[in-house]
């Protein structure tokens, strides 16, 4: 396992050892001792599954109340995940780190409290989208960005995108800029 840094500080890419030959692969997606190692948080509180259809975007979502951090991985299909940096004091606030994750490449994308989170579905497969959070889901710190807000300008490499009606109404940067959990 190794952990790559972005640009972004406290953002974080796993590649994972992927153990391959003529039958398939084997790879460990989370082991205690190797993430303390990593210095990788290890106390989970959930795991989640998603499972979307070709052209889907969801996100871009993110809570309060308490914030989550999340590890990222697809394990079916292939995903374009995206990360934005929302923390109102951070050097990078506002700006965005993108990469595919699928089920095959060994890599999960590490995303720290204080960010919002959205992926799409690239090519003609569904995708299953597995993620580990630290903190329990709250109804009432649930929030969210407009995926394709300008301001943001999240270069998605899909056309014709499959947008919940939820996430069509999601507020723009702007707005979350203006809203009580910025000021938190």
């Amino acid at each position: 396992m190794k952990i790559i840094d972005t640009f972004i500080e406290g953002l974080k890419v796993i590649e994972l050892d992927v153990h391959r030959d003529h039958r398939g692969f084997f790879v460990e997606r989370f082991n205690e001792d190797s993430y303390k190692k990593l210095r990788i948080e290890t106390n989970y509180f959930q795991d989640n599954h998603s499972f979307s259809i070709p052209r889907v975007i969801r996100g871009l979502h993110y809570q309060n109340n308490p914030s989550q951090l999340k590890i990222v991985g697809c394990i079916r299909g292939s995903i374009f995940d995206v990360a934005v940096d929302i923390r109102k004091n951070s050097p990078t606030f506002g700006k965005y780190f993108a990469l595919e994750l699928n089920a095959v490449n060994g890599k999960m994308l590490y995303i720290p409290e204080g960010f919002a989170h959205g992926f799409c579905v690239l090519g003609s497969e569904p995708a299953d989208v597995i993620y580990k959070v630290n903190n329990p889901y709250n109804k009432e710190g649930e929030g969210g960005i407009l995926y394709n807000d300008p301001e943001i300008a999240i270069d998605w490499p899909i056309k014709d995108p499959i947008i919940s009606k939820k996430d069509a109404e999601l507020q723009s940067f702007k707005e979350y800029r203006n809203s009580q959990f910025f000021n938190l």
